[in-house]
This record gives structure tokens, sequence and C-alpha cells, in this order.
């Protein structure tokens, strides 16, 4: 299947997860629901995903990091976070609740994933050639722990019905990343 094929049906799948989602819990929704809803078959669904989760995080992929992973390449770390957080509240119906969805596949996992694979492919294009300061810290430890603390704050807020603007949602993580825990003591 051509990549523009492939894309559509993408995009089709998704929005019908997405439109299901505003009516049931994502655990509930089955893949016959979304194909139905779709117009494909249940074949189709899977020459494109292996199960819903899957297709959850192409949609947090390519609505939510693939639009930041420019800026990130480009040092733009503030613009980054800014245009994820607002994309994450113009669809808020669907990631609150997106944000419910525990257990073995949970929204946490999904998301750390995925922010982790985005931030490694950066930091490993920044890193060629590159030592670190410290051996031990690689690009893998720093992608996890920064996919972690992100994925935390997203959700987090989330959770919490986003109340708190976009600005000040990026200001918290800058503020958080930027300062050690003595520093945050200090500042309390």
């Amino acid at each position: 299947m051509t990549g523009q094929g492939r894309s559509t049906v993408d995009l089709l799948l998704a929005e019908s997860l997405k439109e299901l989602a505003e009516d049931h819990p994502i655990e509930k929704i089955t893949i016959k629901e979304i194909t139905d809803k779709a117009g494909v078959i249940r074949p189709t669904f899977y020459n494109h995903f292996q199960d819903k989760y899957e297709l959850l995080e192409w949609i947090i992929m390519t609505e939510l990091l693939e639009p930041i992973k420019p800026m990130l390449w480009n040092g733009m770390v503030p613009q980054a976070l800014i245009l994820l957080f607002s994309t994450i509240e113009k669809d808020k119906k669907f990631y609150t609740k997106v944000c419910r969805l525990e257990g073995q596949n949970s929204i946490e996992n999904i998301t750390k994933e995925c922010i982790k694979n985005v931030l490694l492919e950066v930091l490993l294009g920044k890193a060629t050639g590159k030592k670190s300061v410290h051996p031990w810290i690689d690009p893998g430890l720093i992608a996890e722990y920064h996919a972690q603390s992100l994925s935390f704050l997203v959700l987090r807020w989330m959770r919490t019905g986003m109340n708190v603007s976009v600005q000040d949602m990026a200001d918290t993580y800058d503020y958080m990343i930027r300062h050690s825990i003595e520093d945050i003591l200090k500042d309390i």
C-alpha cells in the first residue's frame, strides 16, 4: 500500500477511535466498532495496527510528538512544550478520556515510550561524536529521564482537568527541569 493510502486509512481509524472514545472508555471499544465507524473491514485495521493501543500510540506520535520534533532538533524546547500542551488542550475531551487508561496498556506507559523514542532520536542525532561529561550518562538514560518527567507532568495536567494554562504548564516544566531539589526548596 502506498504511503498516502496508509496515511488515509490511519487517519480514518484514528478519527473513529477518537469519536468512539467520546462515549465509551477506550478499554471497552472493540476493533469492530472502530472499523465499522471508519467504514473499513477488520482485516484493514490489522494491516495497519496490531491493536487499538498501537493505534493510540500512533495518534500520540502523529498528533503530539511529530509536530514538536523539528523544534526539539532546533533547540526550541519552550516552543515545543507550548505546542504540545496546546495540541492536547485543543482535543481536551479525547485526552481527558485517554488519561484514564490504566493497566498493562496504560496511557502512562504509552506516552513515556513515545516521548522517550522521540527524545532519543533527537539526542542521538545531536550527540554524534560527542562524549558525555559522565560516562554512565548516555542518550538513552537522558531520554528515559525526561520522558518520565514530561509524561508525569502532562498526565497530571490532563487528569486534573487542564485548568492550568498552556504557558503556565510549559513554564512549570521548564522550572522543574532546570532547578535542583535544593534550588526548589530554597524557593518555597
